[in-house]
């Protein structure tokens, strides 16, 4: 057990620091750029990826209040959900007035239609209506 120990824990290390290394972004790499890092962690088995834990990344908090879920998406820092992005609204908004007046539209043409179905019937005299039935 303790052998098999001895070869999981340097490589858990090394999966971890290959991961990190792999989700940081290149400005937050110190002193070497991030695909040396890569070659360091992966060649130096053991060593690599404690020296990149060590010193090869920013550990502080970026500046502009970057998160790490946001360091994945192109450094973006304005806004994260479509509702609170001011130009989706906006489009909303015009789409929402667009199909209210199509819905208009179409209930001015229901009551024209509606109209000129009770005008027709109206005008209709004894001799074009139908006899009551008789039983």
């Amino acid at each position: 057990m303790l052998r098999a120990l001895i070869y999981l824990l340097p490589l858990a290390l090394t999966i971890f620091a290959f991961i990190d290394c792999l989700n940081t972004p290149e400005d937050e790499a110190k002193h070497l750029p991030k695909i040396a890092w890569v070659f360091i962690i992966l060649l130096f088995w053991i060593v690599g990826p404690i020296v990149w834990l060590a010193a090869g990344k920013v550990r502080h908090a970026p500046a502009g209040g970057r998160t790490p879920s946001e360091w994945h998406r192109g450094h973006r820092s304005t806004w994260v959900a479509p509702d609170d992005n001011p130009d989706f609204l906006k489009s909303l908004k015009d789409e929402n007035k667009k199909d209210e007046s199509v819905l208009k539209d179409w209930e001015a043409d229901l009551r024209r239609r509606e109209e000129e179905i009770r005008r027709r019937e109206g005008n209709a005299g004894p001799e074009d209506s139908a006899p009551p039935a008789t039983s």
